[in-house]
């Protein structure tokens, strides 16, 4: 396992290809059906050619970015957190945690961790975070990991016009 940031309770490691049931299964919850449906695998062969396709992106300067977050506890796979680029020399973050983990700070954790490294590792000085309004958590999350919110309003997310919240890290 190639481990990339190691905190209290858990490992952010690169994606392997065994990962793929639990990528496939860590997917279905009703949250991320809601939040992130452009992140849901319906099917095991989904989950797998996605998992190669995100493999097959490091070492790339300007590739997306997805490390699987295990639980430490149990050497759990309970999801996953990123760098996506969105254009223009921009970054965005984005994470998720499996519905029956959620709760107990995973998604803050991971991402106070991750961000630096990555932010040093590919010379990144601000991230964005962007969110459906409605995603409280995945709001309290960015507060926590010390985004300062900027907009809030009908924006573009993923497939349509919503209300949504825009905030940024700052290296």
């Amino acid at each position: 396992m190639n481990v990339l940031v190691e905190t209290d309770r858990l490992l952010i490691v690169e994606m392997t290809m065994d990962m793929a049931m639990d990528v496939h299964k860590n997917s279905l919850d009703d949250d991320t059906r809601r939040f992130v449906p452009d992140e849901v695998f319906e099917t095991l062969e989904d989950a797998k050619e996605t998992v190669e396709f995100l493999m097959s992106q490091y070492g790339s300067a300007e590739g997306l970015q997805v490390y699987a977050v295990i639980l430490k506890d149990g050497n759990k796979n309970i999801g996953y957190v990123q760098l996506v680029p969105i254009g223009e020399g921009k970054w965005e973050i984005g994470y998720h945690i499996a519905k029956q983990y959620t709760g107990n700070g995973y998604a803050t954790e991971a991402v106070t961790a991750f961000l630096p490294i990555m932010a040093e590792k590919s010379a990144i000085k601000e991230v964005y975070g962007i969110r459906l309004l409605e995603n409280l958590a995945s709001g309290r999350v960015l507060d926590k990991c010390g985004f300062e919110n900027f907009f809030e309003g009908e924006g573009e997310y993923h497939d349509g016009v919503y209300k949504i919240s825009k905030s940024v890290w700052k290296l």
